[in-house]
């Protein structure tokens, strides 16, 4: 049975975004870093996983990698909305436009390099 590679791609980066909040979470514990600078490390932290998310995304599609991770960013990003939307009202905003054009094109190049990939 062949999995979905938009499902595969969203478990990679759901994962990859789980391991990054909680080193960033450790990082602010353990240094000074500042909380006004938590929104870059945010950024940081989706982009890489939505990238990871897309090369898994592009490697398993075997074709049409950007496609894959393009859309694979769109729907992250659109989760990642809906679960700040219901758990902190928070409505759609410029940030939330940033995000999704950040999530299309991380998602989009790591599945351009993912469809290169040998299986």
């Amino acid at each position: 049975m062949r999995q979905s590679p938009l499902f595969s791609g969203l478990l990679y980066a759901v994962i990859f975004m789980l391991l990054g909040t909680v080193m960033t979470s450790m990082l602010m514990m353990a240094t000074n870093l500042e909380e006004n600078a938590l929104h870059s490390y945010t950024l940081s932290v989706h982009g890489v996983a939505m990238f990871v998310g897309g090369m898994i995304s592009g490697k398993r599609a075997g074709s049409k990698g950007w496609y894959h991770g393009g859309l694979l960013g769109v729907v992250y990003s659109m989760i990642v909305w809906m679960v700040g939307f219901l758990s902190y009202d928070t409505g759609f905003s410029s940030d939330t436009v940033f995000l999704v054009g950040l999530s299309f094109v991380a998602g989009a190049l790591g599945g351009m390099i993912g469809v290169n990939l040998k299986k």
